[in-house]
């Protein structure tokens, strides 16, 4: 298969980095343009099951999403000036909706790729405590928090550990076609026609 497929440049651009400027804090319109991004994401059946928990500019919600956070995660996300939570409603129509992890991730991609298209950078990470973050928000039994997001201006890398510096500037890898797409049995590679 092809490894260099024609790719929007958006999504060639987009990374994620550690190092946050947190100096620069980002701009009311800048954060409504990615939200409203991600609200015009598609969704099984339009029941759009996101919510994002936003902490802007070091407020006390920032703080608070922070405090969710494994503390691997609190030593580089702190200087991002925007912690975005996003959750999913679990259910529609008072049975379960197996498509709202789903849902919620391409919104949150929007989110993403809007926030290059606004040149601010994107984190997202699984490391935090779901149990903490439904204590904290005092988010309802049928939502379920999915990632933090930490969004903001790069930063100077000096900021990071050692570790997470040699992290900042890995190159980045991605598997190959091959390993995951298949044209009919699993595991059988997609053939041109």
């Amino acid at each position: 298969m092809a490894d260099n497929a024609n790719v929007a440049p958006i999504i060639k651009k987009r990374w994620s980095p550690r190092a946050f400027d947190p100096t620069k804090p980002v701009e009311y319109d800048k954060l409504i343009s990615i939200l409203e991004a991600a609200r015009w994401a598609p969704s099984s059946s339009n029941v759009q099951p996101w919510s994002f928990i936003v902490g802007y500019n070091f407020n006390d919600c920032h703080k608070d999403i922070l405090s969710t956070l494994r503390e691997s995660n609190q030593i580089w996300a702190k200087h991002a000036p925007v912690l975005i939570m996003t959750v999913t409603k679990l259910s529609r129509n008072d049975r379960p909706n197996r498509f709202a992890f789903h849902d919620v991730g391409l919104a949150t991609e929007n989110l993403f790729l809007q926030a290059y298209e606004v040149e601010l950078s994107c984190h997202f990470m699984g490391g935090f405590m779901v149990d903490d973050a439904m204590e904290v928000f005092n988010i309802p039994p049928d939502y379920e928090p999915v990632a933090v997001g930490a969004i903001g201006y790069l930063g100077d890398m000096e900021l990071l550990n050692d570790d997470l510096k040699e992290r900042e500037v890995a190159p980045r890898e991605r598997k190959p076609l091959e390993e995951f797409v298949f044209g009919g049995k699993w595991g059988d590679p997609l053939e041109r026609s």
